[in-house]
């Protein structure tokens, strides 16, 4: 006959199988959801993966970079699609990661400056993208800044409406009043969903500064949707997250170089460093158009001036 000690230890004991049977139930969901999520990333980085014809050109560069953790640059291109063509790119980001500094320079190519388009002439640079899509917008930036950009992310802006509301929406600080789109963004901290974020960063006829008051709200809301992205709280979307990029983007940043980047370069985002292209908007006769086009015209000392900082902070150790 079992004393009341021997059943009280087989009681507790049982109760220690079940917890270890829990735990383990739990460990394998975790394990499996992980494997899932992997093999989901997999398939969202090969959707998106498409490589440039001159990426051959800049393999050995950009490998000896990322091999020695060096500075890299990347252009973010933001395009609204038309069918039947490119589109034109809405928006040019310069994207310029240091890890040694653990700096992230950022700027804006407002996109009505008028620069040389390889076998174009001279035109506004978004239409760089329209005359040949990614390949020749990396070109022409590549000339305008005198640099070598290693990776390059065409955006369907919108779909930064699906990027948006997969996060849960963007945190912004408004600095200006303003209604626009059937909306209305007071001054201050807003909180914004996914077709909010895509009119205030479109926003420009109703601001002073015109396209530089832009280039910063596009700025800010590209900011907060990384931060919101790698966040913990975004975990439980990475779904919705995987879904919209795959649906919307095109990089040639291949599973490998995305790992590497994502290891070696995240510490750029301690601190950003912000900067604007200075230039004058202008009447100038267009000959093809036969009529007077705005342009925006960077001065030779100004695109000295942001060659040479692009380039200081390339080496800066």
């Amino acid at each position: 006959m079992e004393t009341r000690k021997e059943k009280r230890k087989q009681k507790h004991g049982s109760k220690k199988k079940i917890i270890w049977i829990i735990i383990g139930v739990l460990l394998l969901g975790l394990i499996g959801y992980g494997i899932y999520l992997y093999v989901k990333l997999n398939e969202t980085v090969e959707t998106m993966y498409t490589p440039l014809e001159s990426d051959s050109e800049k393999q050995e560069e950009v490998e000896t970079r990322l091999s020695d953790k060096d500075t890299v640059n990347v252009l973010l291109l933001g395009v609204d699609e038309r069918e039947g063509d490119y589109g034109r790119s809405d928006t040019m980001i310069l994207l310029s990661l240091n890890p040694d500094t653990e700096k992230m320079l950022m700027f804006n190519i407002p996109r009505d400056t008028l620069v040389n388009i390889p076998g174009n002439g001279e035109d506004k640079i978004n239409h760089s993208y329209a005359f040949g899509g990614s390949e020749l917008a990396v070109q022409t930036v590549e000339n305008f800044l005198d640099t070598t950009i290693h990776f390059y992310s065409r955006i369907n802006m919108e779909g930064l409406k699906d990027g948006v509301d997969a996060i849960g929406g963007v945190t912004v600080n408004n600095d200006q009043e303003f209604s626009h789109g059937g909306h209305h963004f007071p001054t201050g901290e807003i909180t914004l969903n996914g077709e909010q974020a895509l009119i205030y960063s479109r926003m420009r006829k109703e601001d002073p500064r015109g396209d530089l008051g832009r280039n910063t709200r596009q700025q800010e809301i590209i900011n907060e949707l990384i931060d919101e992205a790698m966040s913990f709280e975004s975990f439980t979307k990475v779904d919705n997250i995987l879904d919209t990029l795959g649906s919307n983007v095109q990089t040639n940043v291949d599973m490998e170089k995305m790992q590497q980047l994502f290891m070696d370069y995240r510490g750029t985002r301690q601190e950003t460093v912000k900067e604007e292209i200075a230039g004058t908007g202008q009447m100038i006769y267009s000959e093809s158009a036969e009529q007077n086009i705005y342009y925006y015209v960077v001065s030779d000392q100004e695109q000295n001036r942001i060659q040479t900082l692009l380039q200081e902070h390339i080496e800066e150790k």
